[in-house]
């Protein structure tokens, strides 16, 4: 089983966990396994089209699957999934 680490602001969708581990053989199959699990949290990392929403990042054990396979990025019982979503905002200096 791949471990899905959950961040800070989407675990009240996660059932308050830090980290699941679900089965897949591919970022999207574990994300998908991670969703139907906890169906709140999907409107949280997807668009109305299915895809990724353009500020949630997704590693497998620190690497950005952008530059690998995306969500058909294969995974092993031992690799880390983390969500990372973008924040934005901050103070205008003016």
């Amino acid at each position: 089983m791949a471990k899905i680490l959950i961040p800070t602001p989407l675990r009240q969708y996660a059932g308050r966990q830090d980290a699941v581990e679900l089965n897949g053989s591919t970022v999207g199959e574990v994300l998908d396994a991670l969703t139907s699990s906890f169906q709140d949290l999907r409107r949280h990392l997807y668009n109305d089209e299915g895809r990724l929403r353009s500020f949630v990042n997704v590693y497998v054990n620190d690497e950005d699957i952008r530059y690998l396979s995306k969500d058909a990025t294969p995974v092993g019982e031992n690799d880390t999934i983390s969500i990372v979503p973008s924040i934005a905002g901050g103070l205008h200096a003016g």
